[in-house]
């Protein structure tokens, strides 16, 4: 199967596509990745304020890929550690997409948690952040479930979000954040 080059090329443009990245996130790529995006939005001199923004949405992204991805790859192999991540802008906002594999029987889980935070206000988020930061609890992975919480505090916008069924063990988890320039 050849790879229509330019059919890649042109989708990315349409949506101007900043920059991405497919294969293992290590916490050197982060580092880079941050670098990258921080020299970016410089060139484009964006506002101190929406550079801090779009910088701590990223930095809880890619820490999202970094210390979940793990799971689905330990049990189904090393090829599932792949993920993928993009940024980019359209109509003054920033798109910050990922996507990564992740057992089936985590899903519902994640599911609930995003559903759960993507219906509380901007006042219940506050709330509710204060509510697991003071709970004190650590997941397996040593965060205490704040990521998804910051960013939807941080954003001011619902969670976007899919799962892919890939296999009776697997599926593709994909999130879309939006991020205004304000």
């Amino acid at each position: 199967m050849m790879l229509d080059l330019f059919d890649f090329y042109d989708k990315m443009e349409r949506n101007n596509i900043l920059l991405s990245f497919k294969g293992d996130i290590t916490s050197e790529l982060l580092t880079s990745i941050l670098q990258i995006m921080e020299s970016k939005m410089d060139n484009m001199q964006e506002e101190p304020k929406t550079k801090r923004k779009v910088y701590n949405v990223l930095v809880e992204c890619l820490q999202n890929l970094y210390h979940h991805m793990d799971d689905a790859a330990a049990d189904t192999g090393e090829k599932h550690r792949s993920a993928i991540f993009m940024i980019g802008k359209i109509d003054n906002k920033y798109n910050v997409i990922t996507g990564n594999y992740i057992l089936n029987e985590n899903v519902s889980g994640l599911k609930s948690r995003l559903d759960e935070v993507n219906a509380l206000t901007k006042e219940e988020l506050k709330d509710y952040y204060k509510q697991v930061l003071n709970n004190g609890e650590m997941s397996l992975k040593g965060g205490g479930g704040l990521g998804m919480i910051d960013i939807a505090r941080k954003t001011g916008e619902k969670l976007g979000y899919n799962f892919m069924a890939i296999d009776e063990k697997l599926s593709f988890f994909s999130l879309n954040i939006k991020i205004s320039q304000q």
